[in-house]
């Protein structure tokens, strides 16, 4: 607690810091001038929409769970079951990755098929923050829990590509990722400058581009993210400066100058020029960045919003399909439906929950001696002891 007579003093040093740091507001403001002349109105289009999302393992506690099982399931917004797999951190992830493949060695799902156009045959190689099958025999101490975490996400890009590159599409549509198009936990292999990330984006650019030649069908792919850097660093001086003013929907394409002032990682950026640059090559990302207001408010929410290059010349109409499915968004106003159905077919609550624990629970005691298998129904459903004393 601080000492009442501290508080003055403290509201002094608050105020002094903040004059003083006054040239950094000032210069943001100058800053966010350039986005005033990238500011274009949306109008709304119509379109399919499809969005695919993996359940937050976060969000999934079971009540007992002594192994810490993560759940990996991968949903699209029609409820349609994309992947569907359990792990715990301890799983060895060279059985992982072999389940991906039959017995002779071809992709029997979408991660395997991932796995095989990049040339990995193991999770490890796909990604380096998923620790080698090796590891996990020998030092599993050493093996930080938070890889399930990738491997969720490995999941949801594995079924985003393949639905791009396996499936054929009957008439135009928008995918939206939840996410930007960035990511930093596939491989780099320096000794042949392989960013593994960038290729999988080039092979879906490429389906993109043979279902247009085959089929006449365009497909659209936006990564739409509620935070970002650029936000981060912006939002307050855009409403200073009326960067995105009320009255209409709109959207603005952020120079690569302000992005690169937001990024500390500047390989975490796209340049056209990435080629023929001297600066760290383009390794993590593959999206124009934009923002964009879907409601006519200044009060609305702003979102970042990642194009691939090759549709970003095509910005407008994208909005306007964006727009199409914001407009009726719910619960949250001004947010693409399809991620938000996507997201309430991903939750695992309420009767899957409790299948879900009960299956758990099956699986401990199979793995006990059969006299000892009440313990655990002892340990589950009265696991507050004080409430004994009422019997």
């Amino acid at each position: 607690m601080f000492d009442p007579e501290e508080i003055p003093e403290l509201k002094k040093s608050i105020r002094d810091c903040a004059y003083s740091d006054r040239k950094l507001l000032d210069d943001l403001r100058l800053e966010v001038i350039l986005l005033k002349s990238n500011v274009r109105v949306i109008k709304p289009r119509t379109t399919t929409t499809v969005s695919l999302v993996a359940s937050d393992g976060g969000n999934n506690k079971l009540i007992y769970d002594p192994f810490y099982f993560q759940l990996v399931r991968v949903v699209d917004s029609n409820g349609n079951k994309l992947c569907l797999d359990t792990i715990s951190p301890t799983t060895d992830t060279d059985v992982i990755s072999a389940k991906q493949f039959d017995a002779l060695g071809s992709p029997i799902t979408a991660l395997g098929r991932l796995m095989k156009d990049l040339g990995c045959e193991t999770l490890n190689k796909l990604s380096p923050m998923i620790p080698s099958g090796k590891k996990m025999r020998e030092n599993p101490d050493q093996v930080s829990k938070s890889w399930v975490l990738t491997y969720r996400d490995v999941c949801e890009w594995a079924v985003l590509y393949d639905k791009i590159c396996y499936t054929r599409f009957a008439t135009n549509t928008l995918i939206v990722r939840d996410g930007l198009l960035r990511s930093k936990i596939f491989n780099y292999i320096s000794a042949s400058k392989r960013a593994l990330f960038i290729e999988m984006i080039n092979n879906m650019n490429r389906a993109i581009e043979e279902a247009y030649i085959k089929d006449r069908i365009r497909i659209y792919l936006v990564g739409l993210a509620k935070h970002s850097q650029v936000l981060s660093r912006y939002s307050l001086v855009m409403q200073l400066e009326d960067v995105i003013p009320r009255g209409e929907p709109r959207y603005a394409r952020v120079p690569f100058e302000l992005e690169e002032k937001s990024y500390t990682w500047k390989e975490f950026i796209w340049r056209p020029d990435d080629d023929k640059s001297n600066q760290e090559i383009n390794k993590f990302s593959m999206g124009h960045l934009y923002l964009v207001r879907f409601g006519k408010l200044n009060s609305d929410p702003i979102w970042a919003v990642d194009l691939l290059p090759t549709q970003s010349s095509s910005d407008s109409e994208i909005f306007g399909y964006l727009l199409a499915d914001s407009i009726n968004g719910f619960p949250v106003p001004h947010y693409p439906l399809c991620l938000q159905k996507a997201h309430e077919h991903a939750q695992v609550v309420g009767f899957d929950m409790d299948i879900l624990q009960d299956e758990v629970i099956k699986a401990m005691k199979e793995i006990i001696p059969e006299d000892k298998r009440e313990i655990i129904d002892f340990q589950v459903f009265n696991t507050d002891q004080s409430l004994n004393r009422y019997e």
